[in-house]
């Protein structure tokens, strides 16, 4: 039997991408090589997913670190209000949360894939799983077949949409560009994106579990501001993690090896250094006999600031009254801007988002399929093209692959 459409791939952009090719009429087999379909896309945003953002489309653009701009045709066809309504529609109602963030109304993101499946199947997607692909074969540049360990399957029309290189266990193992690259194609650097960051610091592996909540941290190489962000960051036994580390993650894997790489915190970004000042005057008049540690219980977390007097040359056993004016003012330059060096970021098999992939110059836009081979389309992260945090990579995902299976639906 020869298929219409072969997908590749049933992670987010995959099943999309099928269910929308069947859709229209098309005869659409899917290959997968786990045992089951979406597993990493049951695993984020803690297992509630992330789905989308509401931001509009300017907004939106401007959250992709890597060429966002090439999005613009399939926002166009299916963005985030066709997304909402299309999970609404398929019983999974969705709700808004801080930052903009769009998450299904039960917090469950097995629901998500439970709709996606049923959405492929219903409409007569035929999956085959536990059958991972090896090669797509062509024949005068144009696509004729998908191999596999299970045989060989004929079709003229194939959707690549393997994932990245991130969390391999639940299959992302970077095999689509292994396979695209084969073809002709050229694979962009592949690098870790949203990814927790290793400190060279050794004080502060103690500190793992301490979660620190609207402060501002600012990336640094050699000395120069490359970006900053606001909000919740994590200690780890490694060194860092938490939603604005992994958002500027991406930044500092693209800066090591330049020179050198920091973060700076600040505890207090309401509070300009004068500001600051007058308080800590003001803490040390009134408890001139407490000591500092414990004036400091005000101002920073308890398991912070035994670390944070000790790195800053304060004495833990000082009393508020004897602090003198240059200890002061090193206090408040600690609290506005906190030193730490990056030694590399954690491996890219841990990442959320492999950054790189199938260069976008040889895609077209419209349509996802590929400039140099007939027939062959692309979708989700395989493509290079990464977002932060804030469900960006997963509406490129499902943006894509709706347009790819829409594409490849027409047959001829």
């Amino acid at each position: 039997m020869k298929w219409d459409v072969i997908v590749i791939g049933g992670g987010a952009s995959g099943l999309m991408a099928a269910g929308r090719a069947a859709e229209l009429g098309a005869r659409v087999l899917l290959l997968e090589k786990m045992g089951r379909v979406g597993i990493k896309l049951a695993l984020t945003g803690k297992g509630r997913c992330n789905l989308t953002n509401s931001g509009d489309l300017q907004s939106f653009i401007k959250n992709y670190r890597h060429n966002g701009n090439f999005l613009h045709n399939a926002f166009a066809r299916f963005f985030n209000e066709d997304l909402i309504s299309f999970f609404k529609a398929r019983g999974v109602p969705t709700t808004e949360e801080r930052g903009r963030r769009i998450f299904p109304e039960s917090n469950r993101a097995q629901d998500v894939v439970r709709a996606l499946r049923d959405y492929a199947s219903s409409r007569g997607t035929k999956m085959i799983l536990n059958t991972p692909a090896r090669e797509i074969l062509l024949r005068k540049r144009e696509t004729v077949g998908v191999k596999t360990d299970s045989g060989t399957f004929q079709t003229s029309k194939v959707i690549l949409s393997t994932g990245g290189a991130s969390y391999p266990q639940t299959g992302s193992s970077g095999d689509g560009f292994r396979m695209a690259k084969k073809l002709g194609h050229t694979i962009q650097p592949l690098r870790p994106s949203l990814v927790p960051l290793e400190i060279e610091e050794p004080y502060v592996r103690p500190l793992q579990g301490l979660n620190l909540k609207n402060v501002r941290v600012t990336l640094f190489s050699n000395g120069q501001k490359v970006a900053a962000e606001f909000g919740e960051m994590l200690f780890s036994h490694f060194g860092v993690s938490g939603p604005i580390i992994l958002t500027l993650s991406g930044e500092a894997a693209e800066e090591l090896g330049k020179g050198k790489v920091e973060i700076s915190i600040d505890f207090k970004p309401a509070l300009s250094p004068e500001q600051i000042e007058a308080r800590l005057i003001r803490e040390f008049q009134a408890h001139q006999r407490k000591q500092i540690s414990n004036i400091f219980a005000h101002l920073l977390p308890k398991r912070f600031i035994h670390p944070f007097l000790r790195q800053s040359g304060i004495s833990q056993s000082l009393k508020g009254g004897q602090v003198r004016s240059a200890e002061r003012k090193r206090l408040v330059n600690f609290l506005k801007d906190w030193r730490l060096t990056i030694k590399k970021t954690r491996p890219i098999e841990e990442a959320i988002v492999t950054a790189g992939g199938i260069s976008v110059k040889e895609i077209n836009p419209k349509t996802m399929e590929s400039k140099i081979v007939a027939g062959l389309h692309f979708c989700g992260e395989v493509i290079d093209v990464d977002g932060r945090t804030g469900g960006y990579n997963l509406q490129a995902a499902f943006s894509t692959g709706w347009v790819a299976g829409e594409a490849s639906a027409k047959l001829g």
